[in-house]
């Protein structure tokens, strides 16, 4: 990867302290960016540089995310991306889940990402280049049983990123999305599944952070709308 065309931009991400969000933040660092994390936690991930800059922040907490945002965006005028991947899983039939459950489930996994990106956009529009990186899943393509939240979820993250894309071309801001199947991260920790042991029943975090730079370095009048990334054998493992 040229480094040189990713040294010096500095970049928003939320989850930035562990799984995907975490391998993004670590290329991104060894490319010379500089990132701007999001995360309630940043005990699990907090480099010794001054490239890195963690931001304590619950994004469930709606009512505060536009002091939070707007606060980081004041301290980081240069800011010219943001990748968009806090969020968690929980899989179960529909009829488990309360109103409440399905409304803060929502809100962390959608709403929270709508938000924040309505609140950088207006600052992004006025860069020479932006990129904006949306993480879904393979989950956005294919609606599964027990996963009706998550993919309800992710097909909406899927239309918003589409969309977005197209009210920011003239503006020179590039819309992405990056849907992964199951990696090895904590995002199975406290759920009745997770992916086989063999390392071929996994996307690689390093494949997944490679497709977010690939997306950043693209060329000028170039956009990689979509990448879909699979394991090469799909094997679940139930606890």
């Amino acid at each position: 990867m040229n480094k040189s065309e990713i040294e010096g931009r500095e970049v928003l991400i939320t989850g930035s302290s562990s799984g995907i969000g975490r391998a993004i933040s670590e290329h991104l660092l060894e490319l010379g960016a500089r990132v701007v994390g999001i995360a309630r936690d940043h005990k699990k991930f907090l480099p010794n540089t001054n490239m890195y800059t963690p931001y304590t922040v619950d994004v469930t907490e709606l009512d505060e995310l536009p002091r939070f945002i707007k606060k980081i965006l004041s301290n980081h005028p240069n800011l010219n991306g943001f990748v968009a991947n806090a969020g968690y899983g929980q899989f179960d039939g529909l009829e488990n889940f309360s109103p409440s459950q399905i409304s803060s489930y929502i809100n962390t996994n959608l709403t929270s990402h709508v938000i924040i990106t309505r609140l950088i956009l207006p600052v992004l529009k006025t860069k020479k280049q932006g990129d904006i990186v949306f993480i879904g899943s393979e989950a956005a393509l294919s609606g599964t049983k027990k996963a009706t939240l998550y993919c309800a979820t992710k097909f909406a993250l899927r239309g918003f990123s589409q969309a977005l894309r197209e009210e920011c071309a003239d503006k020179n801001l590039r819309v992405g999305l990056v849907n992964p199947g199951m990696t090895k991260t904590p995002f199975f920790k406290n759920l009745s599944f997770s992916p086989g042991d063999d390392p071929l029943n996994t996307v690689h975090l390093d494949d997944i952070a490679g497709a977010v730079i690939s997306i950043f370095l693209a060329k000028p009048g170039t956009v990689i709308e979509e990448v879909k990334l699979a394991p090469l054998k799909k094997v679940i493992k139930f606890d």
